[in-house]
């Protein structure tokens, strides 16, 4: 990623928690990063192409993860990725909405593969069916998506997300734990 590309995405970010996704213009997010507004268009021609980048960025740069070593360990990277989304809500609310409406080019999953590797490495006797529930519970909860739907539908508190998103997690690893091997 280029300093220009850098820029603008950091800077539509910015004004996200500041004006919300809809008041933002390119103008506005060219004069934010320093360049001109058709130096936004070339490196990002549409509204869609600028959400998908920014969305992206900010799963890389604002709610980066620490790798976990043990697919056990999963549930307090899950725990610490709801409490990094509620400190910045307007950003998790962007990630999520982009992956959750389908936009085309979203990850929906981007730790899936990470996920697949710990499984085939610490529990490799999982059926294909079991592994692939295992893989998919895990990868909905680890997501931007689930910390809005527990803060929008349920209107938890960042300690009750973090508790609630962990302990599913853990009920999902529960059955398998005695087949490490």
């Amino acid at each position: 990623m280029s300093r220009t590309q850098e820029a603008i995405l950091a800077a539509y970010a910015e004004l996200i928690e500041e004006l919300g996704t809809d008041d933002v213009s390119f103008r506005l997010i060219a004069r934010r990063a320093g360049v001109g507004e058709r130096t936004v268009f070339r490196n990002y021609p549409t509204r869609v192409d600028l959400l998908l980048a920014t969305a992206a960025w900010i799963e890389q740069r604002i709610f980066p993860r620490q790798e976990s070593t043990s697919i056990f360990d999963t549930p307090l990277a899950i725990r610490a990725a709801m409490e990094s989304y509620d400190q910045r809500p307007e950003l998790a609310h962007v990630v999520a909405e982009t992956t959750m409406r389908g936009i085309s080019g979203a990850a929906p999953s981007p730790r899936r593969a990470r996920l697949e590797q710990m499984i085939d490495a610490e529990i490799p006797s999982l059926g294909r069916a079991e592994r692939i529930a295992i893989v998919a519970a895990l990868s909905h909860l680890d997501s931007a998506a689930t910390w809005v739907t527990f803060h929008r539908e349920f209107g938890m508190s960042r300690r009750d997300i973090a508790d609630a998103a962990a302990w599913a997690a853990e009920a999902v690893l529960d059955p398998v734990r005695s087949r490490v091997g």
